[in-house]
């Protein structure tokens, strides 16, 4: 079975916060730092992020135990504050993320070009898990 994909995957949740303060958790480092990761046994010890059309980003995701650990980063292609963020990863796979914000209801929605090593299915599964964990950390 191949697990070549060339169809965008989609993420989406929707979180009962306004759209100004989901914004700003999603995009200040100290908070990435809280919940960008899929599981916990995973953190992220160091987030970089300068967040404007040309602006660069890096997140040091690592597993807690310190057996496991990547870079995550890129560039951003286009940046509309309280509404979406366009970017281009390391590997230049691109990703949209759209912000749509209504009284104190924030939809996100993530669509990204699929990495060619993992099933889409898999892929899926671990940015709705991030997703998801962001989600919860808006919200508490």
């Amino acid at each position: 079975m191949s697990t070549e994909s060339t169809e965008k995957i989609t993420v989406e949740t929707i979180i009962n916060k306004p759209v100004d303060l989901v914004w700003e958790y999603w995009t200040a480092p100290e908070h990435i730092q809280n919940w960008n990761n899929a599981s916990d046994d995973w953190h992220t010890p160091h987030a970089k992020n300068d967040l404007r059309d040309g602006g660069d980003f890096i997140i040091r995701m690592e597993s807690k135990d310190g057996t496991m650990g990547f870079d995550f980063g890129g560039t951003y292609d286009h940046v509309i504050i309280h509404e979406t963020i366009n970017y281009t990863m390391g590997d230049g796979r691109k990703v949209l993320v759209n912000f749509d914000g209504e009284n104190n209801v924030t939809k996100i929605t993530e669509t990204f070009d699929p990495e060619k090593e993992n099933p889409a299915e898999m892929q899926r599964a671990g940015w709705q898990a991030i997703l998801d964990n962001f989600k919860k950390y808006c919200e508490k």
